[in-house]
Formats: structure tokens, C-alpha cells, sequence
């Protein structure tokens, strides 16, 4: 079951050809994690989704408020009896119907729709997990770029080279051939102490799970956090890699072509992450 508008409705329901976010890429979405009922940093999630309807010029429905829209999404937890474990939710808004490029309007619709998960807290995953650079196309950073749209070609394109390949993840290169984020999330390298991640500038995705770390590291007086460009030169130098999702929380990299990683700043910082968690 999902909720379209307020609606619970069946899951199997089409959207017509005629649909903005189907036809022209014209939604935004947001995947969010939720424990038992509780949505893990709804409050970043609600304001990165404002934010990037304004940019978009979509117009924000008065009734649009951080409770309903929370609201909403319990409504559709109960309704597929999730409301007391783990779930993945997608809150995806769009352009209503009219138009080609240029909309006849700008008011909106949302879809809600849940996965079950299988964990509460956020887990370290001990396997190997093998990344390499995504070479074919690049992305251009822009504002646009730092958005989660249904806009998403070199994603799907990316991902589909990395399971040809054999690989677990790829990282992506801007236009000016700085690693600017994994296909499936944000990029940390490690040296020494030194935490570093791209900037929002060189067009990474402005992530939620992103903002946790950083906020973390800069609370860890043992870690020092450096928001740079980093050059595809700077991975194999780099002690470790992690990649960061509010799904998996951080997903360490153990293989970057011949160069093996550490892990024991990615574990360290996934107990804090997790304690961060439980307080919240």
C-alpha cells in the first residue's frame, strides 16, 4: 500500500504517461529511515526537501508542515503494518500533470511509499567492498547537482558499469576530474587523523548522512574535518574510504584497484553515529 495525496491506496495503482516525474524527471524525493516509528533526522529531511522545492519552483502547499508531512508517513508505515520495525521510506514530491517543459502549473503531489529493513541500528559491514572510478560521463556541479531528483542517468548508468564489472560501488568525477561522491552516496577519504570530504560546490549531493558525520567529527577532538576537492591521485594515498547513506549509515571501502584500506576510523565513528541515534 502507498499513500498517494493522503490517500492510502494499492501499491499496484499506475501513474499515467502524463505524469511530470515520469515524463520529465519534474520530482524530487527523499529516503528516510525509520526505527520502530521514530524517523531518523526527519527535521534534515524536511527542511533538504523545502529547500530544494524552492529551487525547483515548486509550489510548498500550505498544509506542507514538518507534523503533517510526518503525519503522512506513519499513516503509511501503519497502513503496511511497519510501524514497529525497521523501514525504508521514499517520500517522492512531483509536478502535477500539464505541460511539456515549461508545467501549466506549479502545484504539487506526493507518493509515499515503505520497504521493510532488517536491522534497527546502523551495522559495519566486515565484507569486502571494492570501488573504482566511473569514467563515461561526469557530472557538471551545479546547484541542481546537489539535489535528490528523479533525475538520476548517470547513477543508473554508473551502477549498471559497476555490476558489469564486478565492483561493489563506483566513484563519481565532476567536470573538473575531482571524485565528487559514490552513485549510491557521499565520499570521506581518511589520513591520518584527517577527515576529508567535497564540498558542496564541486556538486555533490548535500546528504543527510553526510551532515551527521561531519557534525560528528567536528564534535571528536581526535578527528579533524577538511571539506576540500579531492583528486583521484589523493585514493590511494588515503588510509581509508568510506561512503555515507541514511540507509547503511557508512559503508567502508576495503579495495580501491591494487590499494587496500583500514577500517578503524569508519568503525569508531559508526558506534558514534549509533550512539547518536539512541539519544536522538
Amino acid at each position: 500500500m502507498v499513500n498517494f495525496n493522503g490517500t492510502i491506496v494499492d501499491n499496484e495503482t499506475l501513474i499515467t504517461l502524463n505524469n511530470r516525474g515520469y515524463a520529465y524527471g519534474d520530482a524530487l524525493f527523499e529516503t528516510v529511515k525509520s526505527v520502530h516509528g521514530k524517523l531518523l533526522f526527519w527535521e534534515d529531511h524536511y527542511f533538504r526537501l523545502m529547500a530544494s522545492m524552492r529551487i525547483m519552483r515548486m509550489d510548498i502547499p500550505m498544509n506542507f508542515t514538518l507534523e503533517f508531512l510526518e503525519s503522512q508517513i506513519l499513516k503509511t508505515l501503519e497502513s503496511n503494518e511497519l510501524l514497529n520495525q525497521p523501514a525504508r521510506i521514499k517520500l517522492t514530491v512531483h509536478r502535477n500533470e500539464g505541460g511539456l517543459y515549461l508545467p501549466d502549473t506549479n502545484h504539487v503531489e506526493f507518493v509515499i511509499s515503505v520497504k521493510p529493513l532488517e536491522t534497527d541500528l546502523y551495522l559495519f559491514n566486515t565484507g569486502d567492498y571494492e570501488v573504482d572510478l566511473f569514467k563515461d560521463y561526469y557530472l557538471s556541479p551545479s546547484l541542481l547537482s546537489t539535489l535528490k531528483t528523479n533525475n538520476k542517468a548517470l547513477n543508473v548508468v554508473g551502477s549498471i558499469f559497476a555490476n558489469e564489472n564486478k565492483l561493489n560501488n563506483c566513484l563519481v568525477l565532476n567536470t573538473d576530474k575531482h571524485v565528487v561522491e559514490a552513485l549510491n552516496g557521499n565520499v570521506f577519504l581518511i589520513k591520518g587523523n584527517s577527515i576529508k570530504t567535497p564540498p558542496i560546490t564541486d556538486g555533490c549531493l548535500k546528504g543527510i548522512m553526510r551532515k551527521q558525520i561531519m557534525e560528528l567529527v567536528k564534535k571528536s577532538p581526535e578527528y579533524q574535518l577538511e571539506e576540500a576537492s579531492i583528486s583521484p591521485f589523493e585514493l590511494q594515498k588515503a588510509d581509508e574510504i568510506f561512503i555515507s547513506n541514511v540507509i547503511v549509515g557508512i559503508q567502508s571501502v576495503t579495495k580501491y584497484r591494487k590499494k587496500m584500506f583500514k577500517q578503524e576510523i569508519a568503525k569508531d565513528l559508526l558506534k558514534k553515529l549509533n550512539v547518536t541515534v539512541r539519544l536522538s
